[in-house]
């Protein structure tokens, strides 16, 4: 179907090029006033035919590039489309008008080329704006419930709208790791998910890395999107566009969340530190699981299961559920066992919390 759609256009363009360009350019050298032959429906005949051969040649090649334009124009998003087309619209109005303007200049070549020069540029520049800039254009021309005005003592004064109706945008870390499922599946996390393409680019980069460890992350990353989507409710969006002109996966997530008012979820530290920097506001499931860790006080007894023997002297090491390693002196001799110990002293470093305590018994004993 697309073959005969070109063949027709190659014919009807060779037939109106040869209307207007064969009596000057052919008939007129060869001096050629024979009505029968120099008139319109010949000279668009010979057109016809001179462009169908030369069609033979092209065919496969026009095909191609028209077949390689509609897939790129059905693989993009309307929005990039919509706004790429009007910012083209846009720069052709401006290259019309200076165009004409330019025609008041009596040079010839400033006449002739400038107004091409001016259309081309302008309308790759205007195409190009609106493209890179449809994020900001969407958040200008459309209600953004960013901010919202209270009235507090007279005075009005702008707060952001409530955190659950704000959008969640997930970084590749936070995915990876997993537990941003079950926290969704809680209910902790409500409101809308954001997952933009770029980062589920990453993930299926590192999903077919060459690496079994890279590649088995990247595979469990996009397992738990797939578990967010189909068993989780809550909505999910796929973010479509992009930020051509940054590089960093980690600066799109914060220009993303700068154009759409969003919240960044994330478990990198360092991501926590730009977003913070950058006032954009961050949950780190890290500092949520350190919340809900339980209290442990010196004094108190807890049951453990010594599972290997510490760095130092008789010393065992044991686990409570959230992961919270605990130092057990003298529970070396307890390894694989279940015992009853004592709290002596609770550690807080940068790594996380350390629990030192004591054999129950051991403590009886004395």
């Amino acid at each position: 179907m697309l073959r005969k759609i070109v063949q027709i256009c190659f014919l009807i363009l060779g037939g109106t090029l040869g209307v207007f360009l064969i009596p000057d350019l052919v008939f007129g050298p060869l001096n050629v006033d024979n009505a029968l032959i120099n008139n319109p429906y010949v000279t668009a005949i010979l057109g016809a035919i001179i462009f169908y051969i030369i069609l033979f040649w092209l065919i496969d090649h026009v095909v191609d590039f028209l077949k390689w334009c509609e897939d790129r124009l059905i693989e993009a998003p309307v929005t990039d489309l919509l706004f790429g087309t009007l910012g083209l619209i846009i720069g052709l109005i401006v290259a019309f008008l200076l165009g004409v303007a330019i025609n008041d200049i009596q040079i010839l070549i400033v006449n002739t080329v400038a107004p091409i020069l001016l259309t081309l540029i302008l309308g790759y520049l205007g195409f190009r704006v609106g493209f890179t800039k449809r994020d900001e254009l969407i958040q200008l021309f459309t209600k953004s419930p960013a901010k919202k005005t209270l009235d507090i003592n007279g005075q009005q004064q702008m707060v952001d709208p409530p955190v659950s109706k704000r959008h969640k945008i997930l970084d590749t870390s936070v995915i990876i790791d997993g537990r941003i499922a079950d926290i969704c599946q809680t209910g902790f996390l409500d409101g809308e998910i954001v997952i933009p393409q770029f980062v589920l680019g990453e993930l299926q980069h590192i999903a077919d890395s060459s690496d079994a460890l890279k590649r088995n992350r990247g595979r469990r990353g996009l397992d738990i999107l797939k578990r967010i989507q189909r068993d989780i409710p809550i909505q999910v969006t796929i973010y479509e566009g992009d930020f051509e002109e940054i590089h960093e996966v980690d600066s799109k997530l914060v220009k993303l969340a700068k154009v759409l008012n969003g919240i960044v979820v994330t478990n990198d530290f360092n991501l926590n530190k730009v977003c913070d920097l950058q006032d954009v506001q961050v949950l780190n499931i890290n500092d949520l699981a350190n919340a809900v860790k339980p209290v442990v006080l010196p004094g108190e007894e807890l049951h453990v299961q010594m599972i290997k023997d510490g760095k130092e002297q008789n010393q065992g090491i044991a686990y409570l559920d959230d992961g919270t390693m605990i130092v057990v002196e003298d529970g070396k001799n307890y390894i694989g066992k279940h015992i009853d110990v004592v709290v002596t002293s609770v550690l807080q470093t940068s790594a996380g919390r350390m629990i030192f305590a004591k054999p129950k018994a051991y403590e009886k004993a004395l």
